[in-house]
């Protein structure tokens, strides 16, 4: 039985670079409550594919909605430098 093997180099050599820095996983740390927000509204939205919206999910919908609007809101502030805590009316 003969084996077959490659006879070039990888063609992605492994690096340290490969890994995501420390300001890159902040980064993603500080998008975590927009994503997990939209993830919730996409939720609410998937159920209502094979059946008509009842009252409770209307309301799912508008608290998911209001959720992904104020994540936006807050990551806004935070990357224009302005700290805006929660749901401050």
């Amino acid at each position: 039985m003969k084996h077959i093997a490659a006879l070039q180099d990888v063609v992605t050599p492994w690096s340290d670079g490969l890994e995501p820095s420390d300001a890159e996983l902040d980064a993603i740390e500080a998008e975590m409550p927009l994503v997990l927000a939209e993830v919730e509204l996409l939720d609410a939205l998937i159920v209502l594919l094979d059946r008509p919206a009842s009252e409770f999910d209307g309301r799912r919908i508008r608290r998911a909605h209001h959720r992904v609007l104020s994540a936006r809101r807050d990551a806004a502030n935070r990357a224009a430098g302005t700290q805006v805590s929660g749901d401050a009316a």
